[in-house]
């Protein structure tokens, strides 16, 4: 029987010490510039002393005007003294506790919002279909620019690596660049870059052999995947079949798999996909708490490299069932954590679930729940319940503690006010 507290030992040599990781969640707290901070740092210590056997950062952007969010940390050229010093520090606060620290690498692409930049590049000029205008059309990256964001993948990882990271992980899911280049709804290329998924796929299989080789056979790579776009035409679970098995093959360590994008926010749930996707969806799937066991344990039939799986888990019973199914090897943790930092050494020792924050982040009390048909308002409301999370980091890395009781308006105010004032500064820099 695997259980949560069992190691994990990963094809490049590298041991987990146990099944539980802390997921990547945006974090907003590097200075405008894209330094860590001393409350970066501090956020990840609190981690570390959390019990994870993992930690995965937040989107670390390769390129300053391609911001998931502002206050992302950024290394889009060779750190100097004072960036490396930062991150080193960031670096040994997140393994203090003996535990590992993944640096996920990412670009925003088009899903970059306008504030930050209202001509993002993308695999091509496909913009994303969302009400508000706060993402502007893209522009087709070219050849040159491309190869360019392949070396600064593998730069960014190297550097990740001397200052005392212990892994990276390439995000290509949840519609960020990567994500772009294999969705058919989004990348309407015409060269080797598009096409084909062979073709599609290129972008991310030049980054993952760009980064081994920068980083050396021993050290653990990770790739962030959708099971699918749950967009009609989009990626599907057949496409992200095939590309973890090239993954496999191109000496990938741990693949975890996730689904959704800014237009499909899947990664949220199921609740909402599209009917056609719902009928390839197991009915275990809807009944259980984790969102994409079943397309884990479909592609742990196909490939042998480690699976994570992250969303929904709350109870130890279901991790455990996953782990003891095939259907994951890693159990990924996310929003919990935001406020109950101690979980995953509380589940190691016996305990048998996690809280629920789902009530605290409603912005529509239930009697308004009806104006979530529209489709701006419904979007409000998700970005603030987002919000309220974000906030709780906010307060961890500056006061060390959380406030379950934040409203959740308050949080969308400050979050966007803060928002305002790194692009403020940015732009003053």
């Amino acid at each position: 029987m695997v259980k949560l507290s069992d190691p994990l030992e990963l094809p490049c040599g590298a041991t987990l010490p146990n099944r539980i990781a802390k997921g990547a969640m945006t974090e907003g707290l590097a200075t405008p510039d894209g330094r860590p901070t001393p409350e970066l740092a501090r956020l990840y210590g609190i981690w570390s002393d959390g019990g994870a056997g993992m930690l995965l950062t937040g989107n670390i952007i390769v390129d300053k005007d391609h911001l998931e969010r502002p206050g992302n940390v950024v290394i889009d050229r060779e750190p100097d003294a004072d960036m490396a010093q930062k991150l080193a520090a960031w670096a040994k606060q997140g393994t203090r506790a003996g535990n590992h620290l993944w640096a996920q690498i990412s670009h925003g692409g088009r899903q970059t919002q306008k504030l930050v930049n209202p001509t993002p590049k993308s695999s091509s000029d496909v913009p994303l279909a969302l009400p508000g205008g706060q993402f502007g059309k893209p522009v087709p990256l070219n050849k040159d620019e491309i190869a360019e964001l392949v070396q600064r993948w593998a730069m960014a990882s190297k550097a990740c690596k001397v200052v005392g990271f212990t892994g990276v992980q390439v995000h290509g899911a949840h519609g960020y660049l990567v994500s772009q280049f294999l969705s058919p709804r989004a990348n309407k290329r015409t060269d080797e870059y598009g096409g084909s998924l062979d073709n599609r796929v290129r972008f991310l299989l030049e980054i993952v052999a760009a980064v081994r080789e920068a980083v050396g056979p021993d050290f653990p790579i990770s790739v962030k995947l959708n099971s699918a776009d749950f967009q009609k035409g989009g990626f599907d679970f057949e496409d992200s079949l095939q590309v973890v098995q090239w993954l496999e093959a191109a000496s990938v360590d741990l693949i975890e798999i996730s689904g959704g994008t800014y237009e499909q926010p899947k990664l949220m749930g199921i609740e909402g996909m599209e009917e056609e996707e719902m009928q390839n969806v197991a009915p275990s799937t809807a009944a259980r708490e984790a969102y994409f066991v079943d397309f884990a344990k479909a592609m742990q039939d196909a490939v042998s490299v480690p699976l994570m799986v992250t969303g929904g888990f709350r109870s130890r019973a279901a991790m455990e069932q996953a782990l003891e199914l095939g259907a994951a090897d890693v159990i990924g943790l996310g929003r919990p954590l935001c406020v109950h930092t101690d979980g995953p050494r509380e589940l190691l020792a016996g305990a048998e679930s996690l809280p629920r924050y789902e009530d605290n982040v409603e912005l529509l009390p239930s009697w308004l729940g009806f104006l979530k048909r529209f489709q701006l308002i419904k979007a409000v409301s998700g970005f603030a319940g987002i919000y309220w999370f974000y906030q709780q980091l906010w307060l961890l890395g500056h006061e060390g503690r959380t406030d379950e009781g934040f409203s959740v308006m308050r949080a969308f105010r400050l979050v966007e006010e803060r928002n305002k004032q790194i692009m403020a500064a940015r732009r003053k820099n």
